[in-house]
């Protein structure tokens, strides 16, 4: 009677850290290489940070139509990353959803810790913003230049939701449990996630590099505890909401009056 061979925790090891490393290379990670290469450039440009723009949800045709198929394209690919993660998670048949707390077990709750997690994070960081571009440290962020059409709020809403989908699905939960599976130590676990989080946005200066690590943080302790993604699903998806719909319904004159434009 020939014995099962038992696996070995090396080899497996070094199966998930490989596995780690193609999934952030196919998303977050690979954003985070290309915003420290673009922080360079910026830093060796000339101009000081503070005279440097960020645009995000920029229009990718003239024609409305063109424009909105790109968008909805940009927005489907970027998800592929978390079905892949939430595949990944689901070895041995369990479910991934249930595992990662992204299920609706419990809507009414989780919708209001997100809106609470998403006050907490976003007022803080709106002062931290400002604070940047006072101290030359933050680059101007416009949030929205998608040209006006009817289609232009929903295409800012469903964006929010793929950068939450992806941002919290692939560098908290994801990340944090593949991270649990090879045994490192908590306080390792969360800084891992907040500085992922933190190095993909450091194409807009170091005042967001700072906050989304701080935010990362956060996130990663209240997903340490609580093992449910869904309520910080919620909080960065109104973050973004606010960010980007608000951008866009502000008159121009109001931004450069604010400075935000």
């Amino acid at each position: 009677m020939t014995s099962t061979p038992q696996p070995d925790q090396r080899a497996i090891g070094r199966r998930l850290t490989v596995e780690i490393w193609i999934v952030l290379g196919l998303s977050l990670g690979r954003s985070g290489i290309y915003a420290v290469v673009d922080i360079v450039a910026r830093l060796t440009a000339g101009p000081p940070l503070a005279q440097q723009t960020a645009t995000l949800n920029a229009s990718q045709s003239p024609r409305p139509y063109l424009d909105l198929t790109y968008q909805l394209l940009s927005i489907g690919f970027a998800l592929v990353p978390v079905a892949l993660a939430l595949f990944l998670l689901s070895a041995h048949g369990r479910s991934a959803v249930r595992r990662i707390g992204l299920d609706a077990v419990r809507p009414l709750r989780d919708l209001g810790i997100g809106v609470g997690l998403a006050a907490v994070i976003g007022i803080p960081g709106l002062g931290l913003y400002a604070l940047g571009r006072m101290l030359g440290i933050t680059v101007q962020v416009q949030a929205s230049a998608l040209n006006a059409a009817w289609w232009t709020i929903p295409v800012l809403v469903l964006a929010a939701l793929q950068n939450a989908l992806l941002e919290e699905v692939v560098a908290v939960a994801y990340l944090m449990e593949r991270l649990r599976d090879l045994r490192w130590r908590t306080p390792l676990i969360l800084a891992a996630s907040a500085l992922l989080r933190g190095s993909y946005h450091l194409y807009q200066g170091f005042g967001p590099f700072i906050g989304n690590a701080v935010m990362g943080l956060v996130f990663a302790e209240y997903y340490r505890r609580r093992r449910r993604i869904l309520p910080l699903v919620v909080a960065h998806m109104l973050l973004d909401v606010v960010a980007f719909v608000g951008y866009a319904l502000v008159p121009a004159a109001w931004r450069s009056a604010l400075g935000l434009s």
